[in-house]
């Protein structure tokens, strides 16, 4: 049920971007593109996790691995990619209102979502590549719902250190680069906030940029906790759980956060269905 609503919701806001003139600003652009990628990311992992609940286990080939650790990188990575480019639009908006349409064109919205889309290709075909090089001797069996780099660890006997270098060095253009550049955004967002005069120019700033910081946060923190600051003793089952977050949990919630906290997108869905 999670992952139908997960698709119907992402693909609802395509839609509605797509085929709603209100609707084709730099904000919403982003926005698809990122329902996008939750759509890649369910349906990367979720169809063959139920497989593996509905038959108390499954078998993957070594090359479906890869090919689903791929997949799962590149779209991971183009969401953390997305999000950053997501707050520096809320910072050209709120910070620098009068050039917003000048900065954020449509050229350049175009050339920012395919930068975040060919880095995720290429990082995630780094990463993928030194996994692949390493040698699996010992047991044959992940303890996780789908491959992924804590437990493919868990079971290598060579190359371990090799790859938990690439890991961290991978994490500076994935991950730490893109949390700065959001909290020095957001930073510089609330400061103009709290100097606006009216009370309601606050509210309705603060307003469209919550559910973006939201997403970040429930985002962020998940993806920082599973692969760069794991807990002393971090089980298995925690690591999975986490995992659960943002391969199921946030694709489905983001559609739901992003559709029911702003104006434009009720506007255009009630539009379509009194035109139903």
């Amino acid at each position: 049920m999670i992952y139908f609503g997960t698709i119907c919701g992402n693909l609802l806001i395509i839609t509605l971007v797509s085929t709603s003139k209100n609707l084709h600003a730099p904000m919403y652009f982003f926005i698809a593109q990122l329902s996008i990628t939750d759509i890649f990311i369910t349906s990367n992992i979720v169809p063959n996790m139920l497989h593996i609940l509905l038959n108390n286990g499954g078998t993957i080939t070594i090359i479906s691995c890869m090919t689903q650790l791929y997949v799962f990188g590149t779209t991971e990575a183009s969401e953390c990619l997305l999000l950053t480019v997501m707050s520096y639009d809320r910072y050209v908006a709120i910070c620098n209102p009068l050039l917003y349409s000048s900065i954020m064109t449509k050229k350049r919205c175009v050339i920012l979502a395919a930068m975040c889309w060919v880095l995720s290709f290429f990082l995630s075909f780094i990463e993928t590549l030194f996994i692949s090089k390493m040698t699996f001797c010992g047991p044959n069996i992940i303890d996780h719902f789908f491959c992924d780099l804590v437990p493919l660890l868990k079971i290598a006997c060579s190359g371990v250190y090799t790859m938990e270098l690439v890991n961290y060095i991978l994490s500076f253009p994935l991950l730490l680069s893109p949390i700065t550049i959001i909290i020095i955004s957001y930073t510089k967002i609330i400061v103009t906030i709290l100097r606006f005069q009216s009370r309601i120019s606050r509210q309705k700033a603060f307003s469209t940029c919550s559910s973006h910081l939201m997403v970040v946060i429930i985002f962020f923190v998940t993806i920082l906790s599973v692969y760069i600051f794991p807990t002393e003793g971090q089980t298995l089952n925690t690591s999975k759980l986490l995992s659960l977050l943002y391969t199921v949990f946030t694709p489905f919630i983001n559609p739901i956060i992003y559709s029911l906290r702003n104006k434009e997108i009720k506007k255009s869905l009630q539009g379509i269905i009194n035109k139903c």
